[in-house]
This record gives C-alpha cells, sequence and structure tokens, in this order.
C-alpha cells in the first residue's frame, strides 16, 4: 500500500500472524508496551486488527530488497476516543537506523493530507526517550505528560 525508500507497508493480513507475533513476545519490543503478551492475547489482538473498524488501520512494515519483516504501524482510536492515535513497534534489529522515522513519516502524511485528518496523537512512555525523539523528529510536539499503564506517559500530537 506504502513505499519507502526502504520499506514496503502493506495492509496487515492473516498471513502476517506470525511475523507480527515475534513482535508481541519481544522482551526489548515490549518494555515500554505493558510487557510481552500471553498467546491467548496475541491472538484476541491479531483478530481485532484483521476484523478492525472503518476508523482502524494496521500496517506490516518489510524491508525493501530483503522483504525481511521489520515491524507493524497503526493508525487507530486513541484511548481517549478523541483524536486517532499513531503507533508502532519495530523489531530491535532494526532500531537505530531511522526505518521507524521513515515510515511514521509517510503514516502521518497518509493521515493528514489523504484521509484528511485534523491532528494525530501519539502516546509513549516518558522513559522511551527513543520514541519520544523519533515523535519530534517526525514534527510531533509534546502536548502534555499524564499517568496511564502505572507510568508517566508522553501525549505528542501534529495538526494538519
Amino acid at each position: 500500500m506504502f513505499e519507502t525508500d526502504r520499506c514496503f507497508i502493506n495492509i496487515f493480513q492473516e498471513s502476517d500472524y506470525f511475523d507480527v507475533k515475534k513482535l508481541y513476545v519481544n522482551h526489548e519490543v515490549r518494555r515500554f508496551l505493558g510487557g510481552i503478551r500471553q498467546e491467548a492475547s496475541i491472538g484476541v489482538v491479531m483478530d481485532e486488527m484483521l476484523h478492525s473498524s472503518d476508523d482502524s488501520f494496521y500496517w506490516v512494515v518489510r524491508e525493501k530488497h530483503t522483504d525481511d519483516f521489520i515491524g507493524l504501524v497503526s493508525l487507530d482510536p486513541h484511548h481517549e476516543g478523541v483524536y486517532p492515535e499513531i503507533s508502532y513497534q519495530f523489531l530491535p534489529d532494526w532500531w537505530g537506523s531511522g526505518y521507524a522515522t521513515e515510515v511514521v513519516q509517510v503514516i502521518l502524511n497518509f493521515a493528514l493530507n489523504e484521509l484528511n485528518l485534523v491532528k494525530v496523537v501519539a502516546e509513549t512512555q516518558t522513559a522511551n526517550k527513543s520514541s519520544c525523539k523519533l515523535l519530534e523528529k517526525v514534527g510531533m510536539e509534546l502536548e502534555r505528560t499524564i499517568s496511564r499503564f502505572g507510568s508517566e506517559q508522553a501525549i505528542h500530537s501534529i495538526q494538519s
């Protein structure tokens, strides 16, 4: 569906289950995302992604030249229910090389310019410095911090 210099970004399909599951059972990936998930919970999440509503999008990210699975990016309603939230999880082997920045920028462009959304938010733990830095790099601004899920969360946003 989307393409960057180094990635293909395609709609999540049932055939992606095995690859996406790698994210949900990886301790490093899940460090700031509530920990690893149990098998039954992963199945529920995958089913929700496969049968999502019209206001939710889930994409798998693959490296263009190798077709290796890199991660998952989504755009769906935020916990607070007002604005859509961009979320992402990438496997550690792909961290620090700009892949997430590249992909998040494309999805934000789609959200603001194709879907004509007026605002997109992102929520991450303030302790996740890399994620906070990525959000600022793609033009999102820190809106506020809150306490949720037992940790301090940073709410970033970007407007059209």
